[in-house]
């Protein structure tokens, strides 16, 4: 019988969908509009396209894996129902005092006012009992007092409840008499407690991270539930396929899971995307690539160094610090229905606020009046008339009188509105693309550009003239790449636990005790999963800081027993990853002394990934499939363009701009100047003309 992964990815406009058939190693991939109002009937839909271009039955389907951005949107959008929080007696304040960083710096403001919290202060109970650094019990918990704040929420309606005490990432009884209390006298609450969202240290991020994971849980698990219950349609002699969703650390998690660590999708979508361009770029033999996925409603950015994305616990999403494991993203609001509008000051603005997929741009026709980023490429002529291969037309005359009517108010004509709309959008992308390189003190001019997403690649050239990159990569099927990252996946689970300690103090016995622990718990997940324990995989990292310094600098622990001499090799690579951040180190100084933090487990199931095969050679050399007008710089107006069809071009074939590349579910215009090169593996690699360069530079 064959065995067919499907990987899906539903985004704001198209849910895009890629099959891999694990006997033949062919890959098939398709889209679908989104369905906001049932996300799950564009998910079944696009099963039935894709299965239909393969010829398979429902029968076929080996797994299902999901990149949602069902929690992500819910954060970006502040929708956060009535949620409760429980803490220690006089610590109700946490969130209020939170921390003294100001977002972007004061600005032009003399006051920066902090935003509401995502609890608000009369929805905060404290709870007596107190724990010490150590776990250690110094004042008892009391009951008769969590009984009462547990029918307090019941009797207020406040189903949703996050729990963070005081050093319970040291022990977690505190936490586990408080859930109990909740079960017994408020049955209907749906809680989150700190010792099992993020056993760390520093309360505020924990704090905020279990109440983030409290907030998205009631709106996620109705999600999932409803997928799979729809994919019993799909059963076959009874058995439903596995339905894995993607998570925000690179790696997958059974639906059945997942609604139990809702906080670990808060980037699943962008996530996918990011892992698997790493593949395709390392395959095409590009070591450093920075990633820019474009969709209708953002752009996420991020950058893979060696393959790997990199990772960070720092992340915040919308206005709430998320301290969890996850690929280093930084989002901007430049998709395709981004929306273009004028600042009280008169100036001309774009996104972030979307169209998203209905109504939809103007040229939609389902009733936007806004001028989006696409109406700008529609009235430029840089995209066709019409979406997916003919699928949905699009009405270029309803977006030129959008443009014109947003030209009149600015005072400017209509090629030079749309023109300033895509220039602004492109900024917006390539400052994104800067937080994830210089302010990381990395050269953006070291790396190659992965863009994919169906409307990542429409901006290439612009991004390489304001980022001086040497070349940017765009896949096949490019609006398909985060759906194909779904099936490039591991199932993978991360664990921590603060142990805080100086370096010429710490105890190996102490830290191959925690590592142990932190191993079970992760080996557990692997079962659970359906991992043989011969096929499990451990990664050990270490968070390490100087004495003294507020933040840590991870790094990985070696396979092998603990003893001294491991630890000192791991105190050796935090000197010299420290110096690979931040441009110095102290390895020389014994006076400065090294702290260990935290201790980090991540375990691994491995899965097969599909093969990024050579494209055989010996094609024609492409011909134009037509022509079109195309306006690439609005003094020169449009101009006679040739547009060429992706699939056309074979191995070795290189086109010149002006020229247009279309395929079913993405675009590239080649600008003059630029030249757009097909590799072994049928990826295009655009850049600028050497003649062109070196008059630009002279």
């Amino acid at each position: 019988m064959r065995r067919i992964r499907v990987g899906i990815d539903t985004g704001g406009t198209f849910t895009d969908v890629v099959a891999f058939d694990e006997d033949t190693g062919d890959i098939v991939t398709t889209k679908t509009p989104s369905t906001p109002g049932n996300p799950a009937d564009g998910f079944l839909a696009g099963i039935d396209k894709v299965l239909a271009l393969l010829d398979a039955g429902p029968e076929a389907i080996s797994a299902v894996s999901h990149g949602t951005t069902v929690a992500t949107n819910q954060l970006l959008e502040g929708k956060v129902d009535r949620l409760g929080f429980i803490t220690n007696t006089g610590y109700e304040a946490m969130l209020e005092i939170a921390r003294q960083s100001v977002p972007d710096g004061y600005g032009n403001s003399y006051f920066w006012v902090k935003p509401p919290r995502i609890v608000p202060r009369d929805l905060v109970r404290g709870v007596e009992g107190r724990l010490d650094v150590t776990g250690a019990e110094v004042r008892p918990f009391d009951e008769a007092g969590a009984r009462a704040t547990a029918r307090w929420y019941r009797d207020r309606g406040v189903n949703t409840l996050g729990v963070c005490f005081l050093h319970s990432y040291a022990n977690p009884d505190h936490e586990d008499r408080m859930r109990a209390i909740l079960l017994e006298e408020h049955p209907l609450a749906v809680v989150s407690v700190s010792s099992e969202v993020l056993r760390e240290y520093r309360e505020y991020e924990r704090a905020m991270t279990t109440l983030v994971d409290a907030a998205v849980k009631p709106r996620l698990a109705a999600y999932v539930s409803n997928i799979a219950g729809r994919l019993a349609d799909y059963a076959t002699d009874g058995q439903v396929p596995p339905f894995y969703v993607m998570k925000s650390n690179g790696g997958v998690l059974s639906a059945a899971e997942v609604v139990h660590q809702p906080i670990t999708t808060v980037l699943s979508g962008p996530a996918a995307g990011a892992l698997g361009a790493a593949l395709i770029a390392r395959t095409a033999g590009f070591d450093r690539v920075l990633t820019c996925d474009g969709g209708g409603t953002s752009t996420d950015v991020s950058v893979v160094i060696d393959g790997e994305p990199t990772l960070t616990t720092e992340g915040t999403v919308g206005a709430f610090p998320s301290k969890i494991a996850m690929i280093d993203i930084v989002t901007v609001g430049a998709g395709g229905g981004s929306i273009a509008w004028i600042s009280p000051e008169g100036t001309l603005k774009v996104g972030p606020q979307s169209a998203g997929a209905d109504p939809g741009p103007i040229c939609y026709g389902h009733g936007g009046t806004e001028v989006t980023i696409t109406d700008a490429h529609v009235r430029l002529g840089r995209i066709p008339p019409h979406l997916l291969g003919g699928e949905i037309p699009l009405d270029v005359a309803a977006a030129a009188d959008g443009i014109a009517a947003l030209a009149a108010r600015l005072g400017r004509d209509e090629l030079a509105c749309a023109e300033g709309v895509l220039e602004i959008s492109a900024w917006n992308q390539a400052n994104a693309l800067r937080q994830v390189t210089v302010k990381r003190g990395l050269d953006v001019r070291d790396f190659t550009l992965v863009t994919f997403g169906g409307s990542g690649s429409l901006l290439l050239c612009r991004l390489i003239d304001i980022l001086g990159l040497r070349a940017v990569l765009v896949p096949p099927n490019p609006g398909n790449v985060s759906a194909f990252g779904l099936l490039t996946v591991d199932v993978r689970n991360d664990y921590v636990q603060t142990h805080v300690a100086l370096a010429d103090a710490l105890d190996p016995a102490a830290v191959a005790t925690a590592y142990d622990a932190l191993t079970t718990r992760a080996a557990g997940a692997l079962n659970a999963e359906g991992f043989a324990p011969d096929e499990h995989q451990f990664l050990r990292t270490a968070d390490l800081r100087y004495f003294g310094q507020a933040f840590e600098v991870r790094v990985t622990v070696p396979d092998g027993a603990v003893d001294d001499a491991l630890l000192a090799e791991i105190v050796r690579r935090f000197h010299a990853e420290h110096r690979a951040t931040y441009g110095y180190d102290f390895a020389a100084d014994p006076t400065q002394r090294v702290e260990w933090v935290n201790l980090r487990i991540s375990g691994i199931g491995p899965i097969r990934r599909p093969e990024i095969r050579t494209a055989p050679g010996g094609r024609p050399a492409a011909t134009p499939t037509g022509r079109r007008p195309v306006c690439f710089e609005a003094g020169h107006g449009h101009i006679d363009t040739p547009v060429y069809w992706r699939a056309d071009l074979g191995p070795g074939s290189v086109l010149s701009g002006p020229a247009i590349i279309e395929e079913f579910g993405s675009t590239v215009p080649l600008h003059p100047g630029f030249t757009a090169r097909v590799d072994d593996y049928l990826d295009l690699v655009v850049t600028r003309d050497a003649a062109t360069t070196a008059a630009r530079t002279a």
